[in-house]
């Protein structure tokens, strides 16, 4: 019995008729007529109890046209589902992002693909350092990731996909937090507040430290950036970090810009060889939602932190 036989007899069965089902088939009623009578050879029984005036459904044919009318549907919501995963509408994709991501960046990006992806599932892991998401990516327990180049593995692809100003995150009632911005030589005297030592953020801050002509006295390492600017509100020292973080206000921390600093890149970054159509339209996504948010505007007030019901990390 194959696919086109069982819809051959759901059309006699729900017709009681083989000319009407002939006509809802598009077809001559002997071609049908004879597919019927090999379908019951085939299954050793009798489907229909045929009359001059109309047809009747034996219990196996009633059978039949249940199970049947369920594998048909199964058949073809396979279909579509295998169309969407091809198509790279569909699927689960785990993705690794840095802690200064999690604030503007990655709930614009998991609102996007919830509107042009809607059959993408994102399974999310957040306040990750970039090497973490190279060991990722490389074992195969996620699939993309949003870090701070450079990466080390040659195994590993990534694209840029925004340059990002430093800020200096500071107590707000210290000296600092006057409305202006800060060189790097009035952080010297300054507790600093880290990222673990392995980190793209922790070489940068501690290099521009040492070009500023001081070594950066680091009080504090953390890995959260949440747990960081707690640290700052407390007064425990200043941190370094992208500008993106000011969409997280929080009280007693201020931002200001930092002069004659370079930027820092944000990228997407996958393993080298996945060509997966699910991946390429998740990338298409990530550039989409970075392009078409702004940097905030230090003079602008505060940014409210956009929510999504995603974005917990998995």
């Amino acid at each position: 019995m194959d696919i086109r036989q069982l819809n051959y007899f759901i059309a006699v069965a729900e017709e009681r008729h083989f000319g009407r089902a002939a006509k809802r088939l598009h077809m001559a009623q002997p071609p049908l007529s004879q597919q019927i009578r090999q379908l019951e050879e085939q299954l050793g029984v009798r489907l229909l109890n045929r009359t001059t005036r109309r047809v009747d459904l034996t219990a196996a044919g009633q059978l039949l046209l249940d199970r049947g009318r369920q594998i048909v549907n199964d058949i073809g919501t396979l279909e579509a589902d295998v169309y969407q995963v091809g198509k790279g509408a569909t699927g689960v994709l785990r993705v690794g992002f840095s802690g200064s991501a999690t604030y503007g960046v990655m709930p614009q990006i998991a609102r996007l693909a919830k509107q042009v992806l809607p059959g993408l599932s994102l399974a999310l892991n957040g306040e990750m350092l970039t090497p973490s998401m190279e060991a990722g990516l490389r074992d195969g327990t996620l699939d993309a990731a949003l870090l701070r180049p450079p990466v080390s593995s040659q195994e590993i692809d990534y694209r840029v996909v925004a340059q990002e100003p430093l800020v200096v995150a500071v107590p707000s009632f210290s000296a600092l937090a006057e409305d202006r911005s800060v060189s790097m030589h009035e952080l010297q005297d300054q507790d600093f507040i880290a990222y673990a030592p392995e980190s793209v953020l922790y070489r940068i801050t501690s290099d521009l430290c040492r070009q500023a002509g001081f070594q950066p006295r680091i009080t504090q390492v953390v890995g959260e950036t949440s747990t960081m600017l707690a640290f700052v509100a407390a007064g425990g020292g200043v941190a370094v970090m992208p500008s993106r973080v000011r969409a997280f206000q929080l009280d007693g921390v201020a931002y200001r810009e930092i002069e004659n600093v370079p930027s820092v890149e944000l990228a997407v970054a996958w393993l080298r060889g996945n060509h997966s159509t699910l991946l390429q339209n998740f990338l298409d996504v990530v550039g989409t939602a970075i392009a078409a948010q702004p940097l905030p505007d230090p003079a602008a007030g505060p940014v409210p932190l956009p929510t999504d019901e995603r974005l917990s990390p998995s």
